[in-house]
């Protein structure tokens, strides 16, 4: 089964079109997440109820934590079939999918399992107090103890459908849903409705999440005999082959996504000894700097099969020119958004809230988090490469570069010498050191022509 299209978009459309086709969809799918992200702490904020702005902010390095599931599955599945593609070993494609798919299955199960027994000593470790761990156990109700699978599915599923080129399909499932929770937003939070709250915000995630793999689980059934994804469970295979092609590309993304964790909440702790308003400001900051920084992981995602299927089948050349097309145009562009942020960074705060108090923390928290946005893009663009050539301990090393080595022992010191507002500038730190490290790193993969058994990983 080959799908002339498919081959045609990796092997013989130029650069630029390549690029753009598979780029483009997971750009505008990464942009509506972060507005459905905004959406929650927009319609929560429209309560003027710091406590339930808090509560969105206090939980979302769990909600984070779903990544390290959908980075282990989703990232190694679609590497390693994205590169059997290039290989033309359709059945490897095959078994990687539905095993990637079942893994993600039970691990959202697990996580709901897990985070339901361990509520109340996880939320002292979020930052929740008194005041505000009733409502953030009432959002994480929703969005963890009956929404895990569903979060973690739909994105897995997303991966796999856009590994084989199928880019707007992937879009569209994501969008699907967010666009669904941006919706029921309003309905379920502000008193014209039901009322909820920062519940209600939960809620909403947790439908529109199951809506997103109903969108997924037809697609392939309409698909059916064309594409590659299966969920068969009669086709689920333990061989030692896939396995590790999926882990070695897996593991270090998910350890990835859990020092991303840790580093939000070391930083939402350090913020929270400065009461509900500085919390409310950092969560506000957090997520209106997603955009820039979805903006740059949808590109270093969209390429990803490309740069896998020629690395594998030997293309190396068209491989370079893939990546460099999409660096020069991610530079531009959030150069330009760094440079818009830092000019309106206290009109885009006071958007989400009106509280003088949060506007003015807000308005110097954006103000750091967004110069490292520049340099952020570089050091995502670089592992979205280590990932789909199979390069695991790259992305491992600079995941701990990033986090543990850089970006947490900043937020210490420029908290200690800038109490509070030193906070917003330990990501520029850390991304200026990790923008050099990648470019050289990148740079020594170009010169080097892939063995014949790194190409086959």
């Amino acid at each position: 089964m080959e799908d002339t299209e498919k081959i045609q978009l990796f092997e013989t459309t130029p650069i630029a079109k390549a690029v753009m086709t598979l780029s483009v969809p997971t750009v505008i799918s990464s942009l509506v997440m972060v507005i459905y992200n905004l959406a929650d702490t927009y319609f929560v904020g429209m309560l003027n109820d710091s406590v339930q702005s808090a509560a969105v902010t206090l939980a979302a390095p769990v909600l984070l934590a779903f990544n390290a599931v959908n980075n282990l599955f989703g990232v190694g599945s679609s590497s390693m079939m994205s590169r059997g593609l290039g290989r033309k070993d359709y059945d490897a494609v095959r078994e990687s999918s539905v095993f990637g798919f079942y893994c993600a299955l039970v691990s959202g199960i697990l996580f709901s399992a897990l985070y339901t027994a361990f509520k109340v000593p996880l939320l002292n470790i979020l930052g929740a107090d008194s005041v505000t761990s009733s409502a953030t156990a009432e959002y994480l109700k929703w969005t963890v103890s009956f929404g895990a699978a569903p979060a973690i599915l739909n994105v897995v599923l997303a991966y796999m459908v856009r590994s084989e080129g199928a880019s707007l399909h992937a879009s569209l499932g994501t969008m699907s849903g967010c666009i669904l929770n941006i919706i029921l937003d309003p309905i379920f939070i502000l008193p014209w409705g039901l009322n909820m709250g920062a519940a209600g915000a939960g809620l909403a995630t947790f439908i529109s999440n199951c809506a997103a793999c109903l969108y997924f689980f037809v697609l392939l059934f309409i698909k059916r005999g064309r594409t590659y994804v299966c969920v068969d469970p009669r086709s689920l295979r333990f061989g030692r082959k896939i396995i590790f092609g999926i882990f070695a590309v897996g593991i270090p993304a998910s350890v990835q996504n859990l020092l991303n964790v840790t580093g939000m909440t070391v930083l939402n702790n350090f913020t929270a000894d400065f009461g509900k308003s500085a919390v409310a400001a950092m969560g506000i900051v957090q997520k209106v700097n997603m955009l820039p920084v979805q903006i740059a992981f949808g590109f270093s995602q969209g390429i990803m099969p490309l740069v896998s299927y020629n690395y594998a089948s030997g293309n190396f050349h068209r491989m370079k020119q893939s990546v460099i097309f999409t660096a020069k145009i991610m530079l531009v562009f959030l150069t330009a958004v760094t440079v818009c942020y830092y000019i309106f960074s206290g009109t885009l705060t006071e958007w989400f809230m009106e509280d003088p108090e949060v506007v003015a923390y807000g308005t110097r928290f954006l103000r750091g988090f967004c110069l490292g946005i520049p340099f952020l893009s570089t050091d995502f663009l670089a592992v979205g490469v280590f990932q789909a050539c199979g390069f695991g301990k790259k992305a491992l090393v600079f995941a701990i570069l990033r986090k543990i080595i850089l970006e947490i022992p900043a937020l210490f010191i420029l908290n200690y010498l800038f109490p509070l507002y030193g906070l917003a500038y330990a990501q520029l730190t850390a991304e200026v050191i990790l923008a050099f490290a990648a470019v050289i790193v990148v740079l020594r993969i170009f010169r080097t022509e892939p063995t014949t058994e790194l190409s086959k990983r």
